[in-house]
């Protein structure tokens, strides 16, 4: 029997501490020194198979990353509720700066999946908050029951609600903050990516 998965991360953590404390330490010195300075906020799915930073190959620091149930991103709604994801949507852009906003959705997503069942089912998850979460993709579902063209579609409804931001419309619009759809077919090692003149997703790496 291997071992348990907490004390391979642990062992990796070592590995890590070798590369950038021992043979790179400039870098985690410039991190360290002169603060983060991302260029790109990318929110993606909490899916233990979609990590970003591996995907991507990035170096610490490249990325802000928000990861939550199905990458989604909620309306601009100002109150006084808990908003996590659009806490640092703000934070990103007010802040970093970044010039940046990826939304990556992916093949095979749970979340998804589930907002389709309910969809054909009216089976509601017996979860506190997961049926109220997945509800903002719920017009998502009128493309038809296919989980992935759903999954798809969601991404695009992420993009529209990111533009509900008045500061992320406000740095568009005026040419300094650029926005990404980008849709990861785990089956194939496929990444799609959303063009908005055409308003498809086009085949990339």
């Amino acid at each position: 029997m291997g071992k348990p998965t907490v004390d391979r991360m642990l062992a990796g953590f070592k590995s890590f501490k070798a590369i950038y404390y021992e043979q790179r330490p400039e870098r985690v010195k410039d991190l360290v020194d002169m603060g983060q300075k991302p260029e790109v906020l990318l929110i993606a799915c909490s899916d233990s198979r979609v990590d970003p930073a591996i995907l991507t190959n990035a170096e610490p620091g490249e990325m802000f990353v928000v990861r939550n149930v199905a990458n989604l991103v909620p309306p601009y709604e100002p109150d006084e509720n808990y908003h996590g994801t659009s806490a640092a949507i703000e934070f990103a852009v007010c802040d970093l700066k970044v010039r940046d906003i990826v939304v990556l959705g992916h093949e095979c997503c749970g979340g998804i999946s589930a907002l389709v069942e309910h969809a054909e089912t009216g089976k509601v998850p017996d979860r506190d908050f997961i049926g109220s979460w997945m509800s903002m993709a719920r017009s998502c579902v009128e493309h038809g029951p296919d989980v992935e063209k759903v999954s798809r579609h969601s991404v695009r409804n992420s993009l529209n609600n990111l533009m509900t931001f008045p500061f992320v419309r406000e740095r568009v619009e005026a040419g300094d903050l650029t926005l990404h759809g980008w849709w990861y077919g785990m089956k194939e090692g496929i990444l799609w990516r959303f063009n908005s003149a055409k308003d498809t997703f086009e085949q990339g790496e």
